[in-house]
């Protein structure tokens, strides 16, 4: 019988993933937080909800544009190191190539067969900087629309995870039912959200899960309990 084929699942869009977790963790914290503490302060779900709405937008433009900024730093960097590593090809060709061949020596490679590749490698320009830029600096090249979806990505997660503790609010007249269930709400949503993000980056999604849930508790029972001490 044929070998069976060989099938190897990993998960290639850490990027995206990494600005959902920014985005959402702080979504559902944030929001969370400010409305459990104006639920310690004020009798009104619809004070709550104004108040809620512009944290969550002000909060999505504040994130989206950290990430829009963060990103374009990346690709900055990116082009300042790239152009940096073309001149030291150009004007010192032998520490550069010395530099090749050590990484290959490191493989453990026989020195005929270092010598051999080194030199396929520098014989081209382009292919030697991106050699040195991905072994030496362990740089790859930014995605070029990296920065619009990293700002679009971040915001939205945080719009979707900032209503979730604010929808209650628009459900239930009285504040009081209204916090209880957008703590029980939240804490799932986070539970759930902290499990998802568990299972794409730790080998423990559970463990994730509970840190999740912890963190964003601790965060609103804080709020509240000093609207609660302010107002007292």
């Amino acid at each position: 019988m044929p070998p069976s084929a060989h099938m190897e699942r990993h998960f290639k869009s850490s990027e995206t993933v990494r600005d959902i977790v920014i985005g959402m963790s702080d979504g559902l914290t944030v929001p969370f937080a400010l409305a459990a503490g104006l639920s310690g302060a004020v009798d009104e779900t619809s004070l709550i909800i104004m108040a809620g709405l512009a944290e969550v937008a002000a909060g999505a433009i504040a994130m989206g544009l950290g990430g829009y900024l963060a990103a374009r730093t990346d690709a900055e960097h990116y082009i300042s190191e790239r152009g940096r590593e073309v001149r030291e090809t150009h004007e010192l060709p032998e520490v550069e190539t010395a530099e090749v061949a050590q990484v290959f020596r490191g493989l453990g490679l026989p020195e005929e067969t270092v010598q051999s590749v080194t030199t396929a490698i520098c014989s081209d320009r382009d292919r030697w900087v991106d050699f040195m830029m991905r072994f030496e600096l362990d740089m790859t090249e930014p995605n070029p629309h990296r920065a619009s979806r990293s700002a679009l990505t971040i915001a939205l997660s945080y719009i979707v995870g900032g209503l979730v503790p604010l929808a209650p609010y628009f459900l239930l007249r009285s504040v009081k039912e209204g916090l209880i269930t957008s703590v029980v709400v939240t804490l799932v949503a986070l539970f759930v959200f902290g499990y998802i993000k568990g299972r794409f980056t730790t080998p423990r999604p559970l463990r994730s899960a509970w840190q999740t849930v912890l963190v964003g508790g601790i965060a609103a029972a804080a709020a509240f309990g000093i609207a609660k001490l302010i107002g007292a």
